[in-house]
């Protein structure tokens, strides 16, 4: 038998938990002033007092909820009084889910899920923290997705203000804003009480997502599976997307395929089949997350790629009857997610009009909207 042939009880996974997404890894590269920045924002709930609110910016995939998770595992060791709590904004988009994902922390009890409104939620769970002299540091991961239905401002005022109305309620809350190309800006009402430490986290450079990689690699595999070459294949894959995440995946995808075809080896063509495949998902995560009038939109931008912003519009309003203000906020959210550009086209008044068109193909959108 070929040496080259993996064994039926054979694996090429030295640690495959290193390559879940979740996985905070124990040498964070390339972050270390992020780090301490969140670090230094979060030490005075050592010593009993509010953290320094924080906010913090970068395009996806570039290491932000890591960062803060692994800044959490370490301050936990100290603290027992202290709730710390990462609420993803994405799953969790309006301000009643948000307000229920703390409550259910704070109070370990499942809230309803209708017939009892948001004010309701919050006393309550302001009254617990009070009663049992909790402290609370609350993650607002990717809060973007709550500046669509225009309830990241009331979210954040409720918290930021809540000592005044409940003596001894002592809340820190660090807003992770991933910054995909749209503008997102608090009321000046929030702004005045956040006062943040702003940290941004940049994008990866060339040879930092090779290390990353390179790490990975080392500890979820056996030696020589991944060869250079095909290192490097995977590397210009998330370089031009951007997207940490999407490497990570695609290291156990290849991985899979070529335990599948029982090889020592992970070849080019392994990493190109599972691209597809990690692509898709990607693109189908972020659909999932779309309200209806947001996919039904999108809908239409497949029938129609390509289509003038009038256009588009027009068969908007026929289908729903709402108005171009909410129109308008619901392509900043496509173009935030990433499943659509729009392009000056340089004709219409002064050269204006705008044309829309898929990011992705049609085929994987519609794929997605239909499971």
């Amino acid at each position: 038998m070929s040496k080259d042939i993996l064994l039926w009880d054979e694996t090429l996974f030295k640690n495959a938990e290193v390559l879940e997404i979740d996985h905070i890894p124990e040498h964070f590269a390339y972050r270390d002033n992020q780090l301490q920045a969140i670090k230094y924002s979060l030490k005075p709930v050592i010593n009993g007092t509010n953290p320094i609110n924080c906010l913090i910016s970068g395009p996806p995939g570039t290491g932000k909820t890591t960062a803060v998770m692994k800044i959490y595992n370490e301050i936990q060791e100290y603290v027992d009084d202290v709730i710390f709590l990462k609420v993803n904004c994405q799953i969790d988009s309006t301000r009643f889910a948000v307000i229920s994902r703390i409550y259910k922390q704070v109070t370990g009890v499942t809230p309803p899920t209708s017939g009892v409104s948001f004010r309701s939620l919050f006393d309550k769970t302001m009254e617990s923290l009070v009663e049992n002299d909790s402290r609370l540091v609350l993650t607002l991961d990717d809060i973007n997705y709550l500046f669509y239905e225009n309830h990241a401002d009331e979210v954040m005022y409720s918290l930021l203000r809540a000592h005044e109305h409940y003596p001894g309620v002592k809340i820190g809350v660090i807003a992770v804003v991933s910054d995909t190309g749209a503008f997102y800006q608090f009321d000046t009402k929030v702004t005045s009480v956040f006062l943040p430490e702003e940290i941004e986290f940049p994008r990866y450079e060339y040879s930092e997502l090779q290390g990353i990689i390179d790490d990975r690699i080392k500890n979820a595999f056996y030696p020589d599976v991944i060869p250079a070459e095909v290192r490097d294949h995977i590397v210009q894959y998330v370089d031009n997307l951007g997207d940490l995440r999407i490497g990570i995946d695609l290291l156990k995808r290849a991985g899979l395929n070529a335990e599948k075809r029982a090889s020592r080896f992970v070849t080019r063509d392994d990493v190109d089949n599972a691209y597809e495949s990690s692509k898709l998902l990607h693109i189908c995560r972020s659909i999932r997350s779309l309200n209806s009038n947001e996919k039904n939109l999108l809908r239409l931008i497949v029938d129609n790629n390509n289509i003038y912003a009038g256009n588009l519009y027009k068969s908007f309003h026929e289908a729903t009857e709402h108005g171009y203000t909410y129109f308008y906020k619901l392509i900043n959210r496509l173009y935030a997610a990433r499943h659509i550009d729009v392009e000056f086209s340089g004709q219409g008044k002064r050269g204006r009009s705008r044309l829309i068109k898929l990011k992705t193909s049609p085929s994987d959108i519609l794929k997605c909207l239909e499971k």
